[in-house]
């Protein structure tokens, strides 16, 4: 993923104005809320989360949740098509992305 001319090849998570880079979570392919807690600091409007390029990540139910509850528009995709949708959506609304860049 290239980012305002710099490439990243693991895994991240875009904040409005700054990247954490090299983004891992707690079990590897599966996304539980743990492995958000930065993003939850933020109190986005809208969280989009890539899959990876063959969509092997898995979001667990209680992100699902999570996200419900506190009106998150939740967004869950493959990378590349999820973020299509994070550079439209971050035009409008407080959108964090984060992103499994391999498998």
């Amino acid at each position: 993923m290239v980012i305002n001319g710099q490439e990243y090849t693991s895994d991240l998570i875009i904040f409005p104005g700054r990247i954490k880079s090299s983004w891992w979570r707690i079990t590897g392919h599966k996304l539980c809320l743990q492995d958000l807690e930065s993003v939850i600091k933020e109190e986005p409007e809208v969280l989009v989360i890539g899959t990876g390029f063959t969509g092997l990540m898995k979001v667990e139910e209680e992100v699902k949740k999570y996200a419900q509850d506190r009106s998150i528009i939740l967004v869950i995709e493959k990378t590349k098509k999820a973020t299509l949708r994070f550079n439209e959506l971050v035009l409008t609304k407080k959108t964090i992305g984060a992103f499994h860049l391999t498998c």
